[in-house]
Formats: C-alpha cells, sequence, structure tokens
C-alpha cells in the first residue's frame, strides 16, 4: 500500500485534518459550554443580534487575540520542537490567565476529553517516539495544538481554525439561549468572519510580554454563573 504523500496530498490531509479538529461533531462536549455568553444574556447584557455582535467583537479583540491565539501559535512551536519546558509553561499560563472556577474546568475538561479521542485513535503523543513531554494537567489549547502539529497544519491555519470553531459555538449557544433565529446566526458569521483574519494576523505579530485577556466583563459574568439559579450550559 501507497504510503508517501505529494506535497499536493499532504495540504489535502492537513486540511481535512483541521476540519475534523474543529468539527461540531468532534466528541469533545463543547456544546456543553457557553465560555461566559449565558451570564451575558442572563444579566441583560447581550439581547438581540446586535449586542451580541458587539460582545463576539470584544471577546475577539481583548480574549482570543492576546490570549488563546498566539499563546496556540507557541504551542504549536513548542510541539514542534519537542520543547517540553516551553509546553508547560504556556499551558501554566493559559491556567493562570481563566479568571473563574467555570472557564479553568471548561479548559481542563475539553482537554481531557480530546486526549481520551486521541488516545482512543492512538493519536496521542508518546515520549518514547521523541515527543514532547505532555503537561501534568493539558489546557484544551494545549492539545489542539498537538493535533495541529501531528496532522502538520500550518500555524496560520490553526489559528484561523481554533477562531472559527470558537465562533461556530459561540452562534451555537445565542442560538439555544438568546434565542437567535438561524438567519441571525449567519448575518454575524458574515460580518465577524473577516475579523478572525484580523485576529490572527494581530495575534500573530504580539510579543510575549504583550499577551494577556482584557475581559473583565466577562469575568465577572462567568463567576455570576457558577450561582445562577436555571441555566443551559456549564460555563
Amino acid at each position: 500500500m501507497r504510503t508517501d504523500h505529494s506535497p499536493a496530498e499532504s495540504s489535502d490531509l492537513a486540511l481535512l485534518g483541521l476540519l475534523q479538529l474543529i468539527s461540531p461533531a468532534l466528541p469533545i462536549g463543547a456544546f456543553a459550554w457557553s465560555q461566559g455568553l449565558e451570564s451575558a444574556f442572563e444579566l441583560g447584557w447581550v439581547n438581540n443580534e446586535h449586542e451580541l455582535g458587539e460582545w463576539l467583537q470584544g471577546v475577539l479583540d481583548d480574549g482570543l487575540t492576546r490570549c488563546e491565539l498566539p499563546v496556540l501559535a507557541r504551542l504549536q512551536s513548542c510541539w514542534a520542537k519537542a520543547d517540553s519546558n516551553g509546553l508547560t509553561q504556556w499551558n501554566d499560563w493559559l491556567h493562570a490567565n481563566r479568571e473563574t472556577a467555570e472557564l479553568s474546568d471548561e479548559d481542563t475538561r475539553l482537554g481531557q476529553a480530546l486526549m481520551r479521542l486521541l488516545s482512543d485513535l492512538e493519536l496521542q503523543p508518546q515520549a518514547e517516539l521523541g515527543h514532547a513531554l505532555l503537561p501534568q494537567e493539558p489546557g484544551y489549547v494545549t492539545v489542539f495544538a498537538w493535533v495541529a502539529h501531528q496532522r502538520q497544519i500550518p500555524v496560520r491555519q490553526s489559528l484561523l481554525g481554533f477562531a472559527w470553531s470558537w465562533l461556530e459555538n459561540q452562534l451555537a449557544v445565542a442560538c439555544k439561549a438568546l434565542p437567535l433565529g438561524h438567519t441571525a446566526a449567519q448575518r454575524l458569521n458574515e460580518q465577524l468572519r473577516p475579523q478572525l483574519v484580523t485576529a490572527v494576523d494581530n495575534a500573530l505579530a504580539l510579543t510575549d510580554e504583550e499577551l494577556g485577556p482584557i475581559l473583565a466583563g466577562l469575568a465577572l459574568g462567568s463567576a455570576q454563573h457558577e450561582t445562577q439559579y436555571s441555566r443551559l450550559f456549564r460555563s
């Protein structure tokens, strides 16, 4: 059986691997988490399509662009260099920047779920093969970075896929809890899709000293969500 691949075939396989990784059908339970968005609905901070667009733009600019996206690029580089210390450093940095128990729990549990899936598929990192050592408590971004590296997905495409997956999840949450019609969700998708490209450009340009989310409102809402009487989501 043929095992080598041409550059075009390798690129195609990387793209398909990325699509699998960001698919809503990936069985890791991402649909159960709202990343603080349900709190914004309950507290009356987001009430309609326009306000949702502003909220998502803010989280993208002051959250993902300054936190998950640039750190994902660094983590993928660490996997490529088998840099175990770097992996642990950035994994711990992300944990330290989760400002509520729910947000920390979400990152940890999704990371665990993705690792279980990778183990079932025999795709987990293996130190005996020269891979970096997995941090003791790997978060979702850290494990996502491993899969992106293992699938030979270019770093920029990894970031675009991660951002797209975030946006898809947030719009799915809004369709369930706001409620937001599916046509309105697609309008927001069209509106924010170019902003994902801008976010990736900005994230890749940041130095280590410039990193760190600025999401005080989301943190406060998430903290209140922990005691919210009735809720659909775990964060």
